[in-house]
């Protein structure tokens, strides 16, 4: 294990973290807010210390690094992240308990939004910031930043593709260009002129510029935290609608855009898992809204908050401009299958992803027609290509992790005693990193009411959610920590 570079990293990746808090620093010097600003300077200075120590520990790293740093990098430098990033909330007192405080920031950092806050109109705009940007910074990944800006070593291959493969969502990370530094720089290309669209469209409506710029965040990492209490149904229909857009948008998979700049429009359209998604959008949509007939009183209204709630869950963003608790069974129910599914791989969304949905169903298939021809070579193809046996084994994988996961984290949830509805989708909103759940953590309440057991459990949810499971589970293994 080459933990002299894995140190090295971590520093670096501290040292953007403290970086990005240097503009809420200047919202809160700006706004007045003196406990805010004390308790970013005190995690800055912190924050500075570490640094230092890990550079000068870790100085003449061997340039060694393979599949397995890679995973242990990712897993630990998203904890430290965790761990110190939540300092402002607890050092300025907005967030007194640092089992909260540390819940809010992973919920952050992996864009799930569920929260223990019950006023967040109460917090300091610098800390409404800071919350909000943590999604922006975790939408894409901060070690996928880290490649965009340093240079890459070993000609662009070496550790560059296994943080990358480690990081990014979805059952299989490729090159857009040959070179992962400028892959991950075309990422966050995209990413930034998406979110500065975004801000645009909601600056049109009528928003503030503090307002757009912290909602823009939570759409683009489709994380959810807003600054209201009711999250976005204050807003017009225009925001609401613009938002439901967005959220979609930033469900898609970013190679998709990519193709879209190399004018390669048929390979975007020919693409089965955006048509999956997309189908799923629209026929979700359709059957809520008949569903829902006479529950708001228009149909504008119904279709606005129907396709809303499609988007924010299906991209695991978490803004809510009604209590879908409320809605009938079957609507419901189209919510939580949802929940399951999640957005595109490659995307800034969460959940088992649509990609693996269409590999699983697909190895189904040729499973079940194996059965029935034995002696026929059976290949699964994607997009018209065959998919590499690897691939199915690893979405297998992943979907047994994934059960299992749930129900153990189902289990020690339920210590609590809140009801079976309220635990098993507190449970499926962190993992999936959505957010809102039903009934007790349902659009209109909060985690707060859990014990620090069970918040640490959810914590572990969202950090394996987000890292797809492997990189989280690595740091449970002996055989990881191993010399050989």
């Amino acid at each position: 294990m080459n933990y002299k570079m894995m140190g090295r990293f971590i520093s670096q990746i501290l040292f953007i973290e403290a970086l990005f808090m240097i503009p809420a620093v200047g919202i809160g010097l700006y706004c007045g807010e003196t406990a805010a600003v004390k308790g970013f300077a005190l995690t800055l200075g912190l924050m500075s210390a570490i640094i230092a120590v890990l550079i000068m520990l870790c100085r003449g790293a061997p340039s060694a690094f393979y599949a397995k740093e890679g995973m242990v990098c990712v897993g630990v430098s998203w904890i430290v992240l965790s761990l110190l990033g939540c300092l402002p909330f607890y050092f300025s007192g907005e967030i007194p308990s640092y089992i909260d405080a540390f819940f809010e920031i992973v919920s952050g950092f992996t864009t799930t939004g569920s929260s223990i806050l019950t006023d967040v109109e109460a917090l300091s705009n610098s800390i409404l910031y800071w919350r909000s940007f943590s999604h922006w910074l975790g939408g894409m990944g901060v070690l996928v930043f880290l490649l965009a800006i340093t240079p890459s070593g070993a000609k662009g291959t070496g550790f560059t593709m296994h943080l990358l493969r480690a990081e990014s969502p979805g059952p299989n990370v490729g090159k857009l260009v040959p070179k992962m530094r400028k892959t991950a720089a075309i990422l966050y290309i995209i990413y930034i002129v998406m979110t500065i669209v975004n801000i645009i469209f909601l600056l049109a409506g009528g928003m503030s510029l503090f307002e757009s710029v912290c909602t823009a965040f939570g759409t683009a990492g489709t994380g959810g935290f807003g600054i209201k209490n009711d999250s976005m149904a204050s807003y017009s229909p225009y925001i609401q609608n613009v938002t439901t857009v967005f959220m979609a948008l930033f469900g898609i998979n970013f190679s998709c855009y990519y193709l879209l700049l190399l004018r390669q429009f048929k390979s975007v359209f020919k693409d089965e898992e955006l048509r999956l998604y997309l189908g799923l959008i629209f026929g979700s949509t359709a059957l809520i809204v008949l569903n829902l007939r006479g529950y708001y009183p228009t149909l504008e209204e119904t279709i606005r908050h129907a396709a809303f709630t499609v988007s924010t869950i299906i991209t695991t963003t978490g803004f809510a401009t009604t209590d879908f608790d409320l809605w009938p069974a079957f609507s419901k129910a189209i919510v939580m299958m949802l929940m399951l599914i999640g957005a595109c791989a490659g995307s800034t969304g969460g959940g088992f992803k649509c990609a693996r949905l269409l590999l699983v169903l697909k190895s189904l298939k040729r499973n079940i027609r194996q059965v029935i021809s034995p002696r026929k070579v059976q290949v699964v193809r994607n997009n018209g290509a065959i998919v590499d046996e690897k691939i199915l084994d690893n979405a297998n994988a992943y979907l047994a992790a994934y059960v299992i996961i749930i129900f153990v984290s189902f289990l020690l949830v339920s210590l609590d005693e809140f009801s079976i509805g309220t635990n098993f989708t507190a449970v499926l909103a962190c993992f999936n990193n959505i957010g809102p759940g039903l009934e007790a953590v349902g659009p209109t309440c909060n985690f707060s009411g859990y014990s620090v057991l069970s918040k640490l459990v959810l914590c572990f949810d969202m950090l394996a959610g987000r890292l797809e499971i492997f990189p989280i589970l690595a740091l449970l293994s002996r055989s990881t920590w191993t010399s050989k």
